[in-house]
C-alpha cells in the first residue's frame, strides 16, 4: 500500500513539474529553475571566454555578433506574441567568436550565452550559413533542453525526494550533471534523448532564423555541407547524439513551407 502511495506521489510530482517546449508544444520534465541553470550557465560560459582566444578578426566577430542580435530579437518577438516573454526571464544575452581553426562547433548555453568557434565559418559560407547554426543552438536554450536534460540526470542519480537536498549539499554532483546537460561531456543512457533535442532545435531554428530575414531554404545546405565535410565517417545514428545528415536535411526540408510563413525578406 505504502509502495503505491510512493509511486502515484511520484507520478503527480513529475507530472506537475512539466514545461512546454515553445513551438513544438512538447511537454517536458523540468525540476530545475532557468535561475540556478542560467547561474552556472554564466561562470561556466564566463571561464570558456576567459580562456578564449577571442578571435581578433573584426569581420568575421561583428558577423557572428549581428546573426545573434537578428535571431535574439527574432525569438523575443516570437515569445511576445505567443504571450511567452516570461521565459526569458534571466536572459543575458552575449555572443563570441573563439580563436579555433581545429573545433567545427557551436553552441549556446541556458540563460542566452553564445559561442562560435572559427573552424565553423568557412561551413557556415555566408551570413545566412551562420544563422542556421545560431539559430539551432538558441534554439536548445529556448527549449530549455540543458534544464531538461539536468532535471533527467539529477532524477537518475539521487531520486525525487533527494534532489532538494543534492542541490544544495552535493555541488560537485550536481555540476558533473550540469556539464554533461548542456554537452559538456558523455552519456550513452541519453543519446536518444539528445538526438531527439537536435531535431526539435532544427525546427525551432529554422522557425527563429526565418523570422530574423534569413531564407530558411538555405538550412538543408548547410547540412549538405556539413555532410560533404565528414566524408561519409559520420558514426551510426543509433549512437550518435545528432540524427545523421540524412534525416536532418530530410526533416528541415519538410519544415521549410512552415517556415517560410515567417520570413520576411
Amino acid at each position: 500500500m505504502i509502495r503505491k502511495v510512493l509511486i502515484i506521489v511520484f507520478a503527480l510530482t513529475v507530472l506537475y513539474s512539466c514545461a512546454t517546449v515553445p513551438v513544438t508544444g512538447r511537454k517536458q520534465l523540468s525540476l530545475v529553475s532557468s535561475a540556478e541553470i542560467n547561474q552556472m550557465s554564466a561562470l561556466q560560459y564566463q571561464d570558456v571566454v576567459k580562456k578564449g582566444p577571442i578571435s581578433t578578426n573584426m569581420e568575421q566577430t561583428e558577423m557572428v555578433k549581428r546573426v545573434g542580435v537578428n535571431i535574439q530579437k527574432a525569438v523575443e518577438k516570437y515569445m511576445a506574441e505567443k504571450g511567452a516573454s516570461e521565459q526569458l526571464e534571466g536572459f543575458h544575452w552575449e555572443f563570441n567568436l573563439i580563436e579555433d581553426d581545429k573545433t567545427v562547433n557551436a553552441w549556446c548555453m541556458p540563460g542566452g550565452k553564445v559561442a562560435f568557434y572559427t573552424a565553423i565559418l568557412p561551413i557556415c559560407k555566408d551570413e545566412a550559413g551562420v544563422a542556421v547554426v545560431m539559430g539551432h543552438e538558441v534554439a536548445h536554450a529556448i527549449a530549455n533542453h540543458g534544464a531538461e536534460r539536468m532535471s533527467q540526470g539529477l532524477l537518475a542519480e539521487f531520486g525525487m525526494s533527494k534532489i532538494g537536498a543534492a542541490m544544495g549539499q552535493n555541488p560537485t554532483a550536481t555540476q558533473q550533471i550540469f556539464m554533461k546537460a548542456v554537452g559538456m561531456g558523455t552519456n550513452v543512457g541519453m543519446l536518444k534523448f539528445s538526438r531527439g533535442h537536435e531535431s526539435e532545435a532544427d525546427h525551432m531554428g529554422l522557425i527563429f532564423m526565418a523570422m530574423a530575414g534569413y531564407d530558411p531554404a538555405t538550412a538543408p545546405k548547410f547540412w549538405e555541407r556539413m555532410a560533404t565535410l565528414s566524408g561519409g565517417q559520420q558514426p551510426p545514428e543509433f549512437l550518435s547524439t545528432h540524427p545523421s545528415h540524412e534525416t536532418r536535411i530530410k526533416d528541415l526540408e519538410g519544415w521549410i513551407p512552415e517556415a517560410t510563413q515567417y520570413y520576411k525578406k
